[in-house]
């Protein structure tokens, strides 16, 4: 039976997708780990999958006041230091695994150790993430830089520039991880990219169509989701809420919330007083903070998103791709209020597909444009019939079938020699 290594780090929303990869691979005959930080093993716990936590903090960085400054749109060399031993022990953790014995590695670039480690037991590697941030084209920037159409030229231009400012971050600690623990000369590649294994981006073609000119290494497959466990049930008291009254609105900003949850609590409390809805809001990983029973309002510490988002008439939220594709499957307009990296690039694919409003910076973000925002996601119908016929396509997609499909081949596996 095959072994199967996965690795990625982060949030709940970064690591859920690749759980739902490690279980179609197992369905499909392959023995699978997923190596994590120890945050996000904890959230997978009603899941099948042979999890190994490490030793990297990612919630304690997260939320770390060093965090909440860089998020804030300032910059931090207290981060920095933090992150640097952070990811040379995660690198460390990543080989222990994988020196017992694997046949293959899909990993995501911010795991950094991924494709050094497949090239230390030759055996073949996969970079997997939603972002499209690693192959050069020129119909759109590497989301990790811009939403801004910069037009062909420089739009190609912005993924060799990302490549060399992430390199140059982390290129000593990636060397040192090679000659100490995998006895590899200094890496000839770009050290995060994974330039020489196939490119996996988890997103749907109905949002941001594959751009022709890329090659045959580059796949795209539909997003990667994974439902609720069987055994989940909704609390009564969100049923009950939910039952009250018309479908509200989601709110949420996922491990995002950290940045100012007063502020945040205050806008969201206030903007849908005036637009006169009913709102589920997400507390988020340091907990929004809202004045408590206000009846239009209900505060959810989590749920599936699979069970919650067909149930609310519209959802707000970071721009998390993972969040993107959840509420866009169920069919729902969107609003998204970026903090940094990919999410406004998700936004912007958002509104050019006509299926929510322009997004909203968190900077920019206030009551009055808030409400105004909430207004017209419950009223635009054009909104509503385009969020709807996109939600269709992307539930007609099974992009974890697809990966599968693909690594398999890649693997030149059968059923019986998985």
């Amino acid at each position: 039976m095959k072994h199967i290594l996965i690795t990625t780090f982060g949030s709940r929303g970064d690591v859920q997708p690749y759980v739902a990869l490690g279980l179609g691979l197992m369905k499909a005959g392959y023995r699978v780990t997923l190596v994590t930080s120890p945050d996000a093993a904890r959230g997978f716990s009603d899941y099948a999958l042979p999890v190994r936590p490490v030793s990297a903090p990612f919630m304690e960085m997260a939320t770390s006041p060093e965090a909440r400054k860089a998020l804030a749109g300032g910059t931090s060399l207290g981060l920095l230091f933090k992150i640097m031993p952070m990811m040379r022990k995660f690198m460390d953790d990543q080989w222990e695994v994988a020196r017992d014995g694997v046949d293959a590695v899909v990993f995501h670039p911010k795991a950094m150790a991924g494709q050094h480690i497949a090239e230390a037991l030759r055996v073949p590697a996969f970079m997997a993430l939603a972002a499209p941030g690693f192959s050069p084209t020129g119909a759109f920037p590497t989301p990790l830089l811009t939403s801004r159409n910069l037009g062909a030229a420089l739009n190609r231009w912005t993924y060799g520039f990302m490549s060399a400012m992430s390199t140059s971050s982390f290129k000593g600690t990636v060397n040192t991880f090679r000659r100490e623990k995998l006895g590899l000369g200094p890496a000839k590649t770009p050290q995060l990219t994974g330039e020489l294994a196939p490119k996996i981006y988890f997103y749907s073609p109905a949002l941001l169509p594959r751009p022709a000119e890329w090659g045959s290494d580059t796949h795209v497959t539909g997003f990667w989701f994974l439902d609720r466990p069987k055994t989940w049930a909704p609390p009564a008291d969100l049923v009950s809420f939910l039952e009250r009254g018309p479908a509200p609105i989601y709110v949420g900003f996922g491990s995002m919330a950290s940045v100012n949850p007063e502020r945040l609590g205050r806008i969201i409390q206030s903007a849908v007083h005036q637009a006169g809805v009913r709102a589920v809001v997400a507390r988020g990983w340091d907990g929004l903070r809202l004045a408590a029973d206000d009846p239009s309002i209900f505060v959810l510490d989590a749920a599936p998103h699979d069970w919650l988002f067909p149930r609310m008439a519209a959802v707000v939220h970071h721009g998390g791709a993972g969040t993107t594709g959840a509420g866009l499957r169920a069919g729902r307009p969107t609003l998204v209020c970026p903090f940094f990296g990919d999410q406004p690039f998700w936004g912007a694919r958002v509104l050019a597909q006509g299926a929510g409003i322009a997004p909203i910076p968190q900077k920019r973000l206030s009551t009055d444009n808030l409400a105004s925002a909430l207004t017209t996601l419950t009223q635009d119908a054009g909104i509503a019939a385009r969020a709807a016929a996109l939600g269709e396509a992307i539930r007609s997609e099974d992009g974890v079938t697809a990966a599968v499909t693909l690594i398999t081949r890649a693997l030149g596996a059968t059923q019986g020699d998985r």
